[in-house]
């Protein structure tokens, strides 16, 4: 597999690769869960180009960097370039993964295409867009906060106590591992138990983006002219998926494709129906058929 780290330490890894000149950026969402919850995502998709695995520095399983080295924080060996604090420049790192190839476009996953819409400048380097179970503001979050307490999950509530206590990767595991109800549909239950429990986590990612980003989100920009592709779980129950009904991301340039009997994770639950949405959207707007 080829994998390659920007001058701040994000990393790409190479995953596949068909005939055609886009390059598929797929970023994880959380955060503090690696790329490596995306790979079903890649292995489903037929589209023009390659297709990239993408981990910001910190995230993930990305916590350690190839020779030469300069520096080190709290043990990690960063590129010379990079920064002591892997999260300093969070989401703003997202802009080098963009302009290290050629015809980028970006797949955001939930937190993942919240970064995304938080830097404007990716417009200008970017060949399109693909929001999958995210939102455009915080605005979710009470929603989402609302959600667990008519659904209620005694699992969740000892794993979040043991997390509280002990703030371990390990411990945030079993914590994503227990709110898989909320996650998937019933008939998904055993697929997302089985995806959430053999990913990586960092919970320092998590720390972060609670303390500096979750709760304060707002959309920084919105493709005027992009070619722009809005996945939706027809039963997420995670990120509230209605925002996206606002007359302001209704234009031309953007399609919001609805996915049935799937949950926050779409592409585990309807793989036929997401496939369909990125076909739509590549040969359509990108190739022009």
């Amino acid at each position: 597999m080829t994998t390659f780290f920007t001058t701040s330490g994000v990393r790409l890894s190479l995953r596949s690769q068909h005939p055609g000149p886009l390059n598929w950026l797929l970023l994880p969402g959380g955060p503090g869960i690696g790329s490596e919850s995306l790979h079903e995502l890649a292995d489903i998709l037929d589209v023009p180009g390659s297709i990239w695995m993408v981990d910001l520095p910190g995230d993930g399983s990305n916590t350690s960097f190839p020779v030469p080295l300069q520096q080190s924080w709290d043990g990690v060996s960063f590129p010379p370039s990079a920064s002591h604090d892997p999260y300093a420049q969070w989401p703003q790192v997202l802009l080098e993964a963009a302009t290290s190839l050629p015809n980028a476009v970006y797949v955001g996953h939930s937190t993942g295409g919240m970064y995304l819409l938080s830097v404007p400048e990716l417009e200008q380097h970017s060949a399109g867009l693909v929001l999958i179970s995210s939102a455009p503001d915080a605005s979710w979050h009470p929603h989402y906060v609302q959600m667990t307490k008519r659904h209620p999950l005694p699992e969740v509530d000892l794993a979040a106590k043991r997390y509280e206590s002990e703030p371990t990767n390990d411990n945030l595991r079993d914590l994503a591992v227990a709110s898989t109800p909320w996650n998937f549909t019933p008939k998904g239950i055993a697929i997302g138990q089985d995806l959430l429990s053999r990913m990586p986590y960092n919970q320092d990612a998590t720390v972060w983006s609670d303390q500096a980003f979750d709760h304060i989100y707002q959309a920084k920009w919105w493709p005027k002219t992009l070619p722009t592709l809005i996945l939706s779980g027809a039963e997420d129950r995670i990120v509230l998926q209605t925002l996206w009904n606002r007359p302001e991301f209704k234009q031309q340039n953007v399609i919001h494709q609805w996915i049935e009997d799937a949950g926050h994770f779409p592409w585990l639950e309807n793989p036929d129906g997401v496939q369909s949405a990125f076909s739509k959207l590549s040969t359509t707007l990108f190739l022009g058929k």
